[in-house]
């Protein structure tokens, strides 16, 4: 495995002059930005009335669109630091995952953050998977397929009992693709969750599985500020999104949230993260590129919630990232942790607007002693087996 290239920068922590406690770390895991569809994410056999509309780029691509909002970001994100020259080494880090979407947000957020500098962007050469963001399929824990569905099941109550919570949101979606069909657009068959072939992992089907998708890219191509005849056929408005936004936000309570999902998903980017957090010497601000199932995984992990304004609750935005800050405090070390993201609706204008909240940590309130938050998140994670 190439090992992320270190950044770091003559960059100093900003903090009030009043201010008795000083930030000295910050560690964020973030999703990339507004990407063009991936093949089938809108299943091929759905049904609409009118034509799904081109994108500016290829499938699964960062789009321009989604690379200025990221910027926006990173902009916002300065406010953490004091730049006071080009970085120097050791300061500052970022990782992304191998998909071009990781790589490109993590080259948008680089340069704005740091315009003029050429800040490197760390990643494994394509075609090796990244076990900090693939770890299942990376066989980076000791995954159990079947405790997997049993505990997906525990959660969820039954996949039957999640498509029948999401009853309402499935025929919102279906008034937006206007088949006009009684028996729906999506064709998706019975709702089955099962070991996949080999064992190693899990097949999920049904209409969860094939409807999320469909509501991501009607989301995707408001975000991206396509006209609002192109979004969704011309049938989908702000709240509509948000209300279908739901299943996608579903597919998470899937593959992610359950206490099994969340710490093998989260493990090893959750290890990493803290070893940054506890370690005597780390880059000062390190920034890891995945994808909306790595935050929400570790979201989970953590015990807290995700929201944003525009996104159904528990859906990443593009962009939206958790953030882990290590204080220095009169007592010791501590952490915060809160949701950074942008509106909806900043996305699709262009707007600077971002929304920070802070997030109550299970167990230990809005501040947490850096070993005691050390110790509850590395209790909801699975161990990183050997490689």
């Amino acid at each position: 495995m190439r090992l992320p290239l270190l950044l770091a920068a003559a960059f100093t922590f900003a903090s009030p002059a009043a201010a008795r406690d000083q930030l000295d770390r910050v560690v964020v895991l973030m999703r990339h930005g507004v990407r063009a569809p991936i093949v089938g994410e809108a299943p091929a056999d759905t049904k609409v009335d009118g034509e799904w509309p081109a994108w500016p780029v290829a499938p699964e691509f960062l789009t321009p669109h989604g690379a200025a909002a990221i910027a926006q970001l990173a902009r916002y994100d300065r406010r953490w630091l004091s730049a006071k020259a080009c970085p120097t080494r050791g300061s500052v880090r970022i990782r992304t995952n191998t998909a071009e979407r990781t790589i490109a947000t993590g080259r948008a957020y680089a340069d704005a953050l740091a315009p003029g500098c050429t800040l490197p962007v760390g990643h494994n050469p394509a075609g090796q998977v990244d076990p900090l963001f693939e770890p299942i399929r990376a066989g980076a824990t000791a995954f159990d397929a079947g405790k997997a569905v049993a505990a997906i099941n525990a959660y969820t109550g039954g996949v039957d009992a999640l498509t029948a919570r999401h009853a309402d949101a499935i025929r919102a979606l279906d008034r937006v693709l206007g088949c006009g069909l009684p028996t729906g657009c999506s064709t998706p068959g019975p709702a089955t969750l099962t070991l996949s072939r080999d064992g190693r992992g899990i097949d999920f089907t049904g209409p969860i599985r094939a409807t999320s998708g469909t509501a991501q890219v009607i989301l995707l191509q408001y975000a991206e500020g396509m006209p609002m005849a192109q979004v969704g056929f011309g049938r989908a408005d702000a709240a509509t999104i948000r209300r279908i936004g739901t299943l996608h936000a579903a597919l998470f309570d899937v593959f992610t949230r359950s206490p099994y999902m969340a710490a093998h998903q989260a493990g090893p980017v959750g290890a990493h993260m803290l070893a940054t957090l506890t370690a005597a010497k780390a880059p000062r601000l390190e920034m890891l590129v995945g994808h909306d199932t790595n935050v929400t995984a570790l979201g989970a992990a953590l015990g807290v919630d995700l929201d944003a304004p525009g996104f159904a609750r528990g859906d990443v935005a593009p962009g939206g990232a958790l953030v882990l800050k290590r204080w220095r405090g009169r007592k010791g070390p501590y952490v915060t942790i809160s949701y950074r993201a942008q509106p909806l609706e900043a996305i699709r204008s262009g707007a600077a607007t971002v929304v920070e909240t802070p997030l109550a940590i299970p167990g230990c309130a809005m501040r947490c002693p850096l070993d005691r938050f050390d110790r509850l998140l590395r209790a909801s994670l699975a161990p990183v087996v050997a490689g």
